[in-house]
């Protein structure tokens, strides 16, 4: 799976986890120079709290387009290390 944003490919692994239809992909298979930090948090009932991360590619930026659960609750394990995308962020084969 790609995960391609401004025809650029932020992440790219054969190791998704698909959870509510978003592929997680493992932290070490996303590119790290083009991720800026984020205050953003917000609350999932049995996930946990999700933080965010900015998406940066030649210039422009893509606030909070990336999300993952530093520590996730039991029931979510398996996202553990692993981030999703949204906000035009295109995950495909």
């Amino acid at each position: 799976m790609r995960a391609i944003w401004n025809d650029t490919v932020i992440a790219e692994s054969d190791d998704t986890v698909v959870v509510e239809n978003n592929h997680y992909f493992p932290r070490s298979s996303v590119r790290e120079d083009l991720l800026q930090d984020s205050d953003t948090t917000s609350v999932c009932p049995w996930k946990g709290t999700a933080s965010y991360q900015s998406i940066e590619v030649d210039g422009q930026v893509n606030k909070d387009a990336l999300w993952f659960y530093p520590e996730p609750k039991d029931a979510a394990k398996e996202i553990t290390d692993r981030v999703a995308f949204w906000k035009g962020v295109t995950v495909t084969p």
